[in-house]
């Protein structure tokens, strides 16, 4: 069983290139052969392969007692399949109908998609859409830093402390900073530019809409 632990990059990366190529074959299999019960089968070994990058996770840190980068960044994969990730599958889904549907000369499409692809070029939509996205991205940027921040501090008053002072950031050493180590520190860092490019860039739809 060491083997998961000398191994364990590799085989969440390999976890994850199958469960792509499992999505993929879903697609062709159900839209290209028309098996739909083969079809199935994909979509079951997807969530499998998401099962087990859990447990090779849960078992990483029960072997090491450690919230390293690689635990971290296995459970932010398993919840983004959870959450944002059904929405991504549910354009994969279309985007796959749509280019097989061209190649067979079929239409895979229905009358519902092609409504809501219009509806996506509605620069309305597109704003609210990305308003909702954003405040849930903030939500789940401000939980996971509380919870990041939590180990590395010995209470509330201390994170306000490092909160209203941001000169951790620069210094750019976890001992310095709210965080318990240094991958959190990376993880915790990285996170936050990309927060604050999501949100940007998501509210120019509402700030900027005519140059959308």
């Amino acid at each position: 069983m060491d083997l998961l632990l000398e191994y364990n990059w590799e085989l969440f990366i390999a976890a994850e290139v199958l469960s792509v190529l499992a999505l993929l074959l879903f697609g062709i299999s159900r839209y290209w052969f028309i098996q739909g019960r083969t079809s199935y089968l994909f979509i079951g070994l997807f969530l499998l392969l998401l099962v087990l990058e859990a447990l090779l996770g849960l078992y990483v840190y029960q072997q090491t007692g450690e919230i390293s980068t690689f635990l971290i960044i296995i459970t932010l994969f398993v919840l983004y399949a959870c959450t944002f990730g059904i929405f991504d599958f549910i354009r994969l889904d279309r985007w796959m109908r749509s280019k097989i549907g061209k190649l067979r000369g079929v239409e895979l499409l229905t009358d519902k998609d092609y409504r809501m692809i219009e509806r996506t070029k509605d620069p309305k939509y597109k704003a609210k859409k990305y308003r909702l996205s954003s405040t849930t991205h903030l939500i789940v940027f401000f939980a996971g830093q509380y919870l990041l921040w939590s180990w590395g501090t010995s209470g509330l008053d201390e994170m306000i402390s490092y909160a209203s002072d941001l000169s951790w950031i620069e210094d750019g050493d976890f001992r310095n900073s709210p965080y318990q180590n240094d991958a959190m520190f990376a993880v915790g860092t990285i996170w936050g530019i990309v927060f604050v490019a999501d949100f940007l860039y998501s509210w120019s739809y509402t700030l900027f809409p005519s140059s959308k």
